[in-house]
């Protein structure tokens, strides 16, 4: 009997550091997401509003899990309040909905910096002689778990959600992209056999941007995104959720993987814009 019971204890001792984590996850989901915590995304956050309440129930379920589970860290004295993790949380995990993935496995913590921070960048001189030095960034991915963010460009993103540019949705982006090992363009699709067609369209738009960007040529994505595939992901990301009717109307294809990869349709939570004028229908319409 002292055997069985000693056997019991070790069994439970084992399992105890296991299953209690999960039990505090579960019970902390248990409890609905506060109302001022909804308030704030109704105000600030502009698709939240026009959302079905099963897809905001569902959104609300992720940013609680979202806020449980990251440490925010306030820098160069910014002061992290309620609304501020909220808003992150809540643009971080539109990227989530429909989707059977974990909340960002990989990261625990989001820095938030005022306003513009220096990252250390290796600078290439004469030569090809590296030196160290600095760049000014409004936000940046680490593939260690964390993700930095300039709080002044998380508001602006916020105050205008048609111009395709979004610090949260692209570092988040980055975060997706390297679910799949490495941050290179193709996240984690669940299926081999997707990454054929995720490649074949992916690529061609990558290259058409970086010929157009060469050029100067206006088109709907920003031309940060021909610096590298995986920021042509990032800024594609952006395009999708904040400028969806021109991309779906200019980039089909692209639009067509990016909603089977994001399971939503943006279009839904958006008015259609204004016809654009010919002359940037014509440089676009690519």
């Amino acid at each position: 009997m002292e055997a069985l019971l000693w056997i019991a204890c070790t069994a439970l001792l084992i399992a105890l550091p296991l299953y209690y984590p999960r039990w505090r996850l579960r019970r902390a989901l248990a409890q609905p997401l506060s109302a001022a915590a909804q308030a704030t995304m109704a105000r600030y956050l502009p698709v939240y509003r026009r959302m079905a309440l099963p897809l905001q129930q569902q959104l609300q379920q992720l940013v609680r899990q979202f806020l449980y589970e990251k440490k925010f860290i306030g820098c160069d004295g910014l002061e992290v309040s309620d609304d501020m993790r909220v808003l992150v949380a809540a643009q971080a995990c539109l990227l989530l909905l429909n989707r059977p993935s974990k909340v960002y496995p990989a990261l625990h913590t989001i820095l938030l910096y005022p306003g513009e921070f220096r990252a250390p960048r290796p600078q290439l001189g004469p030569g090809g002689v590296v030196t160290p030095g600095h760049q000014s960034m409004l936000g940046e991915s680490w593939d260690d778990g964390r993700v930095v963010l300039a709080w002044e460009a998380v508001v602006r993103g916020l105050a205008d959600w048609t111009d395709g540019q979004n610090v949260v949705l692209h570092e988040f982006a980055h975060q997706l992209d390297s679910e799949s090992g490495r941050a290179n363009g193709a996240p984690y699709l669940g299926n081999p056999a997707s990454y054929r067609e995720w490649s074949e369209v992916l690529s061609r738009d990558y290259n058409n941007l970086r010929l157009h960007a060469l050029y100067r040529q206006e088109t709907v994505m920003d031309p940060y995104g021909a610096t590298s595939p995986a920021e042509f992901f990032a800024v594609a990301t952006e395009t999708f959720f904040e400028k969806p009717y021109q991309m779906a109307e200019h980039h089909a294809e692209l639009y067509a993987e990016l909603s089977k990869y994001y399971r939503v349709d943006p279009r839904d939570w958006l008015d259609a814009p204004p016809a654009p004028a010919s002359s940037y229908a014509a440089s676009a319409s690519w």
